[in-house]
């Protein structure tokens, strides 16, 4: 049996598993035939739209808006059920508890004590904050741009750029927007910081360089005072589909590197700019691809080749995986890192002050936000845009600002 058809059957038993539950709950609170079978009717279109999507989804093609809003509709219409499972097997759990502990003190055989109204009413609203926050993420959330502001004071940073801004945007995934004024919007906002220098840290498309011709019109208007520069990310490789041939995928990279000229941007492939104000200076340095465990193209020693030890460093690396496992204990010294990729799987909790958790943190260790050890800093942008899930719950698309300071 393939693997794809036990994947199949598994998913296949989730969803039957998952819509008993649903179904309970709602029959325990209403007598309405309308209602239980209305649920049941919308859910079985969700799923009989996402197998149809997914049956012919074209890998040569990558991953399409449709495809995505597939599996955006697929996972607002499960997750949510997930919590309705948890309470209502813990209630059956309850159930069998009193029935098994009648029997034996009484020898009583009376059927399970009946489901408890109060219990599928606390179920359905507790699974309904999903929902709604899943319905919102996908229509708005995603364009919830947040600015995000830091001051960060080093020692040895020139004098020249005490002050000096950065405007930090990762992750445009162009080939999941549909929504041009919305994406218009983004880039004013962008602008608007106004900013010194603008860093862009990778992954400008989701596979196909053609995803970005729709937009090159909007990313050109990116403006930054003294340059804009960029670097590659994991998806801009376009590993994460079938070519037809091996020189498509070639040709393919090539374009996706081209993009970056055509909308301003000065692409750093393991290199390195030294920027200059006032007769001093500062490196900026920009790596390709090194993810932990996969695609590690990024050849750090070769960016760093012609730049000395004791100048104020600033590395771009997509991954922030390679700050953790290669950068941040290096004697080389890399004062500040900029990085995205993981978008902070797009959905989680963040009130500042109290609380920042996602799923992502369980796989990345400098997740979302500034990190600093060593006296070294990370900076893990969210990024603008999205990718497979089409939607953004609680993980805003984020714009980060960085001003250097000279202590």
């Amino acid at each position: 049996m393939s693997r794809w058809i036990i994947r199949l059957v598994i998913i296949l038993v989730l969803i039957i598993v998952l819509e008993f539950y649903a179904f309970q709950a709602i029959k325990t609170i209403t007598k309405s035939k309308i209602a239980r079978f209305s649920w049941l009717f919308v859910s079985i279109a969700v799923y009989a739209n996402f197998f149809y999507v997914s049956l012919n989804f074209d890998r040569t093609e990558g991953q399409t808006p449709q495809f995505q809003m597939a599996m955006g509709l697929m996972l607002t219409v499960l997750l949510p059920k997930l919590v309705l499972l948890l309470i209502m097997f813990g209630e059956d759990i309850y159930r069998w508890i009193v029935k098994l502990i009648s029997a034996i003190s009484s020898g009583d055989t009376k059927p399970l004590p009946s489901r408890r109204k109060f219990i599928s009413q606390i179920a359905l609203g507790l699974a309904a904050i999903p929902f709604v926050s899943f319905i919102y993420g996908i229509v708005q959330g995603k364009y919830n741009y947040k600015v995000i502001k830091y001051q960060l004071t080093f020692n040895d940073l020139p004098e020249a750029f005490d002050g000096f801004t950065i405007t930090q945007i990762s992750d445009i995934h162009s080939g999941s927007f549909t929504n041009k004024e919305k994406i218009k919007y983004g880039v004013d906002l962008i602008n608007d910081q106004n900013s010194d220098i603008m860093l862009f840290t990778g992954d400008i498309v989701n596979n196909k360089a053609d995803e970005m011709d729709d937009w090159i019109d909007v990313f050109d208007k990116l403006e930054a005072k003294e340059g804009k520069y960029s670097i590659l990310g994991n998806h801009d490789y376009g590993d994460y589909m079938d070519w037809k041939n091996p020189q498509d995928k070639i040709d393919n990279f090539q374009k996706v590197k081209d993009i970056h000229q055509k909308i301003g941007f000065d692409l750093l492939l393991d290199e390195h700019r030294y920027l200059e104000k006032d007769g001093q200076r500062i490196a900026l340095l920009g790596v390709e691809n090194w993810g932990k465990g996969f695609n590690q193209a990024g050849d750090l020693k070769k960016a760093s080749a012609k730049i000395n030890k004791e100048d104020f460093k600033i590395l771009m690396s997509h991954d922030p995986s390679h700050w953790e496992h290669k950068v941040k204990q290096d004697d080389f010294n890399y004062h500040l890192t900029l990085s995205g990729h993981t978008h902070g799987l797009q959905m989680g909790i963040e009130i500042p002050g109290w609380i920042k958790w996602s799923p992502s943190q369980f796989v990345y260790k400098q997740w979302a936000g500034l990190y600093e050890e060593f006296g070294r800093y990370i900076n893990v942008n969210r990024g603008f845009g999205y990718h497979a899930f089409p939607g953004r719950v609680g993980i805003w698309p984020e714009i980060t600002v960085i001003e250097l300071k000279k202590a």
